[in-house]
């Protein structure tokens, strides 16, 4: 029986239960608290995604990142509508591989916030299983790799920029580690075994190096590694079979004083043996040729000493296309005066001496425009010395292009010609004897002109008379008969008027082509543009109706010849021009000129007319000889034989170049010799 002043146990022990689960309760919860702190406020990521790749946990570090609130992606977004769409296809493949095996390699992909901006994440991804198995969700660390991926892509770019240094070099450049295997390797390197240099990286070196190399090479490898710098000189084949020597250096690399590896550099000198060994060649044969030739040295040597001292005389630089100074030479500095220092990016018409040229003034900017153009011109003026001196120069400048025709700058060769101006009296005074002697030489020939004046007077007054005659009497006839029902000899009678007009213009031009045998040449300055001008002019006004495209080069130079004659023979080949296009609907005349070194300017007239056979045109500067029937194309046959006849009084010659019904295109040249300082000239307008 129990004691009622006794307390029962049970009923002390429930309080201090109850008290000791709380106590438990309340630690649990504060450290759930702590955990779920953790959670949200995690240095990464944190986010368990279901079945469907929806949001079903999401700490708020994530959130953050994302810019959403909590409420806006809990079921509601899935992970694909947060992730870059070129990833999205590899994170279904990831996250169906995870539900399946439990386990999914770690994966970079693109978030995109919800501003629309992007980072880059890595995700390291687990999955949860119940009891029996069944996937419950998963849970994914969420890194930000945005600082990562930049310096991987500066890093990235550091190696393609050094790849593509490396490249654009000759020399052949490799690393290898320690353990041989190559770490990188220019395209130079890679090429000599037919190679790209990513295909040889992470290649050991003797799947490179043909087997019969290796005892030659590994000993300087080893002293490589060893920490020992090792050069040496070497033949290899190439790939293509030539054989070709090289400058091979194999270099240590030190890294917190061990070797890691070794640089090798190969420098291809076959170029630099092959010139030894022809100048070792030629030398042994001067040396022989000395010994034979012993007695001759000193003769020898006096003339190569006059040849040193005749070349002061000349110098060479050269100008960018501005007319700067880009290399100024010791000959220049020994000619002018002015050192490298002075000269270098200094205009040369500081050289010429405009203040007191005169007549032979050069304008700088005009001659770079000519010599551009034509590809060389040349002058002669005076030039200023650094002291203040003149001196009489030839200057020829000469445009430099590389085989793409571009410009690369010029040259500029100038001679001293002092010497040669100071000696123009003595030549004048030697002239003048020189031509009296040729005066009482040619007494003989201008005896015989004169008689030749006679006969010509005889032709011109005999032959002329019978025609005129034949001509009134053709005149009267055909008056008399009038409206004659007989038309056949009203025919004749055409015809004998036609054939004696056409016979009085050969015996003019006959007379014209023997007196430009016999007259003088008028020489003076002649500027080619206005010349021209006129001549096209004129062909207009005889050619109201004809549409005919004038093509015209703007710097026509000025020459120096006989002005009448050169427009005769423009106005001869222009005519001829004219005449053949006439069959054209677009006719198209173009005029211009070319340097030509060797014979001075070359001009052209080029037509788009109906041509000729060149082949069966042996006698195309003859006299009365035609191309084209007289039925087809009016004319004698007396323009091209009297334009071969002047351009030959000017020293110069006169050829075509054609093809039946391809257009023609007559060339002339006139020389250099004599000619005036290149001036600047009105260009005549023209309507094109």
């Amino acid at each position: 029986m129990k004691n009622p002043d006794r307390p029962d146990r049970n009923d002390n022990a429930i309080p201090e239960l109850e008290r000791l689960v709380a106590e438990r309760t309340q630690a649990l919860e504060q450290a759930l608290a702590r955990a779920q702190a953790l959670y949200e406020q995690a240095p990464c990521g944190y986010l368990s995604l279901d079945g469907e790749l929806r949001l079903v946990n999401i700490n708020q570090t994530l959130l953050n990142w994302l810019g959403y609130e909590r409420e806006e992606v809990l079921s509601k977004l899935d992970l694909l509508a947060l992730v870059d769409a070129s990833c999205r296809t590899l994170l279904q493949t990831r996250m169906e591989l995870l539900r399946h095996s439990g386990r999914s390699e770690p994966m970079e992909v693109e978030i995109r916030r919800k501003d629309g901006s992007q980072f880059h994440a890595l995700f390291l991804s687990t999955a949860v299983f119940d009891e029996q198995g069944r996937f419950l969700h998963t849970n994914t660390n969420v890194m930000d790799i945005s600082d990562r991926k930049a310096v991987e892509l500066r890093v990235a770019a550091h190696n393609s920029f050094l790849q593509n240094i490396t490249d654009r070099i000759p020399v052949r450049l490799a690393y290898y580690d320690k353990d041989l295997i190559c770490r990188f390797a220019n395209i130079a390197h890679a090429s000599r075994y037919g190679k790209q240099p990513n295909e040889m990286v992470g290649t050991h070196l003797s799947q490179f190096v043909r087997p019969e190399l290796l005892p030659e090479i590994l000993p300087h490898v080893a002293e490589a590694l060893s920490g020992k710098p090792h050069s040496f000189e070497a033949e290899r084949v190439d790939k293509n079979g030539s054989l070709n020597y090289y400058e091979i250096h194999y270099i240590p690399d030190f890294r917190y004083g061990e070797v890691e590896g070794i640089f090798i550099e190969l420098h291809d000198i076959t170029e630099r043996r092959r010139t030894e060994e022809f100048v070792l060649e030629a030398n042994r044969d001067l040396e022989e040729r000395v010994r034979e030739r012993s007695a001759e040295l000193f003769q020898s040597e006096q003339r190569y000493r006059l040849m040193v001292d005749a070349l002061q005389d000349y110098c060479v630089y050269f100008v960018n296309e501005d007319g700067a100074v880009t290399d100024w030479t010791e000959s220049a500095q020994r000619l002018h005066g002015h050192t490298r220092s002075q000269m270098l990016g200094k205009p040369y018409s500081q050289l010429l001496a405009a203040a007191d040229a005169g007549e032979e003034a050069v304008d700088p900017a005009q001659a770079l425009l000519s010599a551009k153009a034509h590809g060389q011109w040349e002058s002669r003026g005076w030039q200023l010395r650094n002291d203040g001196s003149r001196f009489w120069a030839h200057t020829v400048l000469t445009a430099l292009r590389n085989e793409a025709d571009e410009l690369q700058g010029l040259s500029c060769i100038t001679r001293d010609m002092t010497a040669a101006k100071s000696l123009e009296d003595v030549m004048k005074d030697l002239n003048h004897e020189l031509e009296k002697r040729v005066a009482e030489r040619t007494h003989e020939l201008v005896t015989a002109n004169k008689h030749l004046d006679v006969f010509s007077h005889m032709v011109s007054h005999d032959l002329r008379a019978p025609l005129r005659h034949i001509a009134s009497f053709v005149s009267l006839l055909q008056e008399q008969m009038g409206e004659s029902s007989d038309g056949l000899a009203l025919q004749y009678l055409n015809s004998i008027a036609k054939a004696s007009k056409r016979m009085s213009i050969m015996i003019e031009g006959l007379l014209e082509y023997a007196r430009l045998g016999r007259v003088a040449i008028e020489s003076q300055p002649v500027p080619l543009a206005p010349l021209v001008g006129g001549v096209i002019a004129h062909l207009k006004q005889e050619n109201p109706t004809r549409f005919i495209e004038w093509v015209v080069e703007e710097d026509l130079p000025i020459v120096r010849g006989d002005a009448m004659l050169l427009a005769e023979v423009f106005s001869n080949l222009l005519n001829n021009s004219v005449k053949y296009t006439r069959p054209r609907e677009h006719a198209r005349i173009e005029i211009g000129w070319k340097v030509d070194p060797v014979n001075g300017r070359t001009f052209y007239i080029r037509d788009n007319g109906v041509g000729f056979d060149l082949e069966k045109a042996h006698n195309l500067f003859v006299m009365f000889q035609r191309q084209h029937h007289s039925m087809d194309f009016e004319g004698t046959g007396t323009g091209l034989a009297l334009s071969q006849r002047i351009i030959e009084r000017h020293t110069g010659r006169i050829w075509a170049e054609t093809a039946s019904g391809e257009g023609c295109t007559f060339y002339f040249t006139l020389p250099f010799e004599g000619l005036e300082p290149e001036l600047d000239s009105p260009t005549p307008e023209l309507a094109i």
